[in-house]
């Protein structure tokens, strides 16, 4: 008998008091464009699933992930976690890009609907997120994830609470 390969994945993160720190004196959009110019470190749960932000604007922003096999559930695809992570993060995040300096947000809730399979060969996978609704207390935003040809993976909605100071 043979033993399998073994499988390994190492990974760093910067501290993430530099991107507390940086996002005084910086609306949510200012914060979120310095993360996209690499000004700024990734937060550590980008670094942990490996997903990136690859553009953002008031309201809108894209991340992308490259499946593997670290990403797997027992039966053999990306576990549904990864994809409400990425989902919840689109959602988010573009609520917080339309937020002044100081104020902060925090998920209520985060519906989400599975509509396709993810695996290593699935190739780069894109998360896009936009609000569709800034109110003075909540939020609402909405996120798809799609492969690069545009089959659509999952879909979720999301309110969120406005925290201000």
């Amino acid at each position: 008998m043979t033993t399998p390969e073994a499988r390994t994945r190492t990974f760093s993160w910067d501290d993430p008091a530099i991107t507390l720190a940086a996002a005084r004196g910086r609306t949510g959009l200012e914060l979120w464009q310095a993360l996209v110019d690499g000004e700024l470190p990734p937060p550590p749960i980008a670094q942990t699933l490996g997903f990136t932000l690859r553009s953002v604007e008031s309201g809108h922003v894209v991340f992308e992930l490259e499946p593997g096999e670290h990403l797997y559930n027992p039966i053999g695809s990306v576990h549904g976690g990864a994809y409400a992570t990425l989902l919840d993060s689109a959602c988010g995040c573009a609520v917080h890009t339309m937020l002044p300096e100081g104020v902060g947000y925090t998920s209520l809730d985060l519906s989400v609907k599975f509509l396709g399979t993810i695996r290593a060969d699935t190739g780069p996978v894109s998360c896009a997120g936009r609000v569709t609704h800034l109110g003075t207390r909540t939020a609402l935003a909405e996120a798809t994830l799609t492969t690069e040809d545009g089959r659509l993976l999952a879909t979720a909605t999301s309110s969120c609470l406005i925290l201000r100071p």
